[in-house]
């Protein structure tokens, strides 16, 4: 991972599109603080296509693609994607799965669930698990004690002995029935809505995270950049993001937007 001072101006003026995390990505400490919204509100207001790529519920998203400074939203580590018609007042929903899959799937993440708080103690349901609509979140730091990390890993083991996929954030382990990630869906998102196809998306995009579950995104994109609390998860990254920012979280967030907004000779937050 370079510096992010490295990232050159040339390379920064051919982003027209970040994608981020938000999870201590764009939040710190679980506070989403006036530096890292006023960097996305800078960001918008510049022209750049912003958008979150999170494993937060589908009831977040709804939420944040209303109200946030931003242009889109894919949400449950790419269930799906909302977007906001401001004009005509309209959400337009995209969902991996139909109905009915979800339906049964959720069923087998109910089982999941069970079997993990039986099995793994401190181990809880995330606190945002009604507002889910297609995979379950386990909390193992976000509201509990966090646990160590062999604990993590034991509930990664329960979700795929039972044929899921599971995925590592900062707070939680995120569990699903599908093939789909944060990758897929975002390529979906640009493709079918912006237009954007995936050559020009590997020359145009920038993607911004944290931990393992935004691994996808970092093996994808040649400009990807972890905040400095990524350090924490490196250990358990086979792809690792190109560029690392001094600061951590939120704070690591406003250096890159203050670094692309510099090139593209907007004003600064």
């Amino acid at each position: 991972m370079r510096p992010l001072s490295e990232l050159s101006l040339e390379q920064a003026r051919s982003v027209r599109v970040v994608l981020s995390d938000i999870d201590d990505t764009i939040t710190s400490e679980g506070m989403l603080t006036a530096a890292a919204y006023g960097a996305l509100e800078a960001l918008h207001k510049a022209g750049f296509l912003v958008i979150p790529v999170t494993g937060r519920p589908a009831g977040w998203c709804d939420h944040i693609v209303r109200m946030w400074p931003v242009d889109a939203i894919v949400g449950e580590n790419g269930a799906f994607f909302f977007r906001y018609d401001r004009i005509r007042k309209k959400m337009h929903h995209h969902f991996w799965a139909s109905p009915e899959e979800r339906q049964l799937n959720r069923a087998r993440l109910d089982e999941i669930e069970k079997e993990v708080l039986a099995t793994i103690p401190g181990a809880a349901l995330a606190s945002d698990q009604a507002y889910r609509v297609a995979d379950l979140a386990i909390d193992f730091c976000e509201d509990v004690p966090p646990l160590p990390e062999r604990e993590v890993d034991k509930i990664v083991s329960v979700f795929e002995r039972a044929g899921a996929q599971a995925k590592v954030s900062s707070i939680h382990v995120n569990g699903w029935f599908g093939a789909y990630d944060k990758l897929s869906m975002a390529k979906t998102l640009l493709a079918d809505v912006f237009k954007i196809d995936w050559e020009d998306a590997k020359r145009s995009v920038i993607y911004a995270g944290d931990s393992p579950n935004d691994e996808p995104m970092f093996a994808a994109f040649p400009l990807s950049v972890g905040v400095a609390n990524i350090s924490a998860f490196a250990h358990r990254l086979k792809s690792k993001p190109a560029f690392i920012t001094p600061s951590h979280s939120g704070d690591g967030f406003a250096e890159l937007a203050a670094l692309l907004l510099r090139a593209k000779g907007a004003p600064r937050v």
